[in-house]
């Protein structure tokens, strides 16, 4: 037996899949995508303590000067 991945463009091509299986010919493998990562959770502890500190008080001073801004 051989494994292959197809990658199911069409509805209709799920549905000749599920009659082939239904004949025995082909078994089909569902494949578990995992949820999606949040952002937060992936880069949580990447930077280090010091650099993460400044990096947020440099945002924090460019949204105040940013909101102070007079056009």
């Amino acid at each position: 037996m051989e494994t292959v991945l197809v990658q199911i463009n069409n509805n209709k091509a799920y549905r000749l899949l599920e009659d082939l299986e239904d004949l025995n010919i082909i078994t089909v493998i569902k494949k578990n995508i995992p949820p999606a990562q949040k952002i937060s959770e992936k880069y949580a502890g990447k930077l280090p303590s010091d650099i993460a500190d400044e990096l947020q008080n440099y945002v924090s001073q460019s949204r105040k000067e940013w909101n102070n801004q007079t056009i």
